[in-house]
C-alpha cells in the first residue's frame, strides 16, 4: 500500500455571493482551476443570520454535471420546474444530477427566514463524462439518520459516509461516476489509514480545527491535492475534513469534456461532446429552458430574497 502525500495544498478565498451570501471555496481559484472530476467546491458559512437576513437562490438552471449538496446546520427549501420539493435539513445529503438540465430555486427555510439562525454546509460540483451530459436529471435525498456512519477502534477518528466506503461502511447513494465523499471528525491521537482506488484523484479539505495529511499539517480552511497512490494517512490534531476522490475523464486537472475557463467556470467542449452549462451567466441553459419548458410547471419562488447565486445549498 503506497500512502499518499499532498503535493500542493491551497488555502480557500472568501467571497459574497449573489445577494450577500458567504462561501469559502478553495476550488476553482487562482491556485487551482480544478481537479478533475471535481469543478467547484463551497463552504457555504458558517454564517448566524439575524431574523429576516437569510438570503437564497431564487430559480436558476444547471446542466451537464452533479451538484451534490451537505447540510450541516440550518434548513434549506427547494423546488424545481418539474415539481419537485422539499426541504434539506442539517446532516442530509442531496445528490442532484443535473443531466440535461433542471430549473430549481433554494432558499432558507421559512424558520430561517423568519427567526434567523445558523446556516453551514457544503456544495461541490461534480462533472459528468460526455455520454452522461445529457441523460435525465435524477434526484438522491439522504437523510441524516441513513448516512453510514462508522469509528477507529479506538473512537478517535469518526466517518459519515456519502459516497464510497470506509472502516466497512458503505454509502447507499448511487454515483453516475466512482466518487469518494467523506466527513471525517478526528479527536487528539486519532490515526487511520483509508484506501483510495490509485486511479482517482484525490483531495482532503479541512473546514475544522487542524489534521496531519499524511506528513502535512492541513488548517483549517485548507485543501490538499493528495499525490499518487493507493491510501490516505488522516491524524489528529482535533479536526474535522472532507475526503474526496473520483475517477478522473482523461483530462488531467481539467473538465471532462474539455479545458476550464476560471472566470466562467466553462468546460468547453470538443465539436463531439455537450457542453456543460455555463455556471456563471448560465444563458445556454436558460434559453434551452425556455424553447422547451412551455409545458413544465415553473416553480415559483420559495420566498422573496435576494438572488444568492447558485453556490448556496444546493437542491432540487
Amino acid at each position: 500500500m503506497k500512502t499518499r502525500e499532498p503535493t500542493q495544498i491551497v488555502t480557500a478565498h472568501r467571497q459574497l455571493e449573489g445577494g450577500g451570501f458567504v462561501v469559502r471555496r478553495p476550488l476553482p481559484g487562482a491556485e487551482l482551476e480544478m481537479v478533475d472530476p471535481f469543478l467547484l467546491i463551497d463552504e457555504m458559512g458558517p454564517v448566524e443570520y439575524a431574523p429576516g437576513k437569510a438570503v437564497g437562490a431564487p430559480d436558476h438552471p444547471h446542466r451537464g454535471f452533479e451538484t451534490v449538496t451537505y447540510s450541516l446546520a440550518g434548513e434549506f427549501e427547494h423546488e424545481d420546474s418539474a415539481g419537485h420539493r422539499g426541504v434539506l435539513r442539517a446532516g442530509d445529503v442531496q445528490w442532484m444530477t443535473a443531466g440535461a438540465g433542471i430549473v430549481h430555486s433554494e432558499m432558507p427555510s421559512r424558520r430561517i427566514r423568519d427567526e434567523g439562525g445558523r446556516v453551514h454546509g457544503f456544495q461541490i460540483w461534480v462533472n459528468l463524462p460526455a455520454r452522461l451530459k445529457m441523460t435525465r436529471p435524477r434526484y438522491q435525498e439522504v437523510p441524516a439518520a441513513k448516512i453510514p456512519q462508522a469509528a477507529s477502534v479506538d473512537g478517535k477518528a469518526r466517518v459519515r459516509v456519502v459516497a464510497g466506503e470506509a472502516l466497512g461502511a458503505r454509502a447507499v447513494i448511487d454515483t453516475q461516476t466512482p466518487i469518494v465523499y467523506q466527513d471525517w471528525s478526528l479527536e487528539e491521537g486519532a490515526d487511520v489509514t483509508v484506501p483510495l482506488p490509485a486511479s482517482h484523484n484525490a483531495l482532503a479539505y479541512v473546514f475544522e480545527g487542524t489534521a496531519l495529511v499524511g506528513e502535512r499539517e492541513v488548517r483549517d480552511g485548507q485543501l490538499a491535492v493528495l499525490g499518487a497512490g493507493d491510501a490516505v494517512r488522516l491524524r489528529g490534531g482535533k479536526g474535522r475534513l472532507l475526503l474526496l476522490a473520483g475517477e478522473p475523464g482523461g483530462q488531467g486537472h481539467q473538465a471532462i469534456g474539455g479545458p476550464l475557463h476560471h472566470a466562467s467556470v466553462v468546460p468547453v467542449p470538443k465539436p463531439d461532446e455537450i457542453a456543460p452549462v455555463e455556471i456563471g451567466r448560465r444563458v445556454e441553459a436558460v434559453q434551452d429552458h425556455e424553447r422547451r419548458a412551455a409545458s413544465l410547471p415553473m416553480a415559483p419562488h420559495v420566498g422573496e430574497c435576494t438572488h444568492a447565486e447558485a453556490h448556496g445549498i444546493e437542491c432540487a
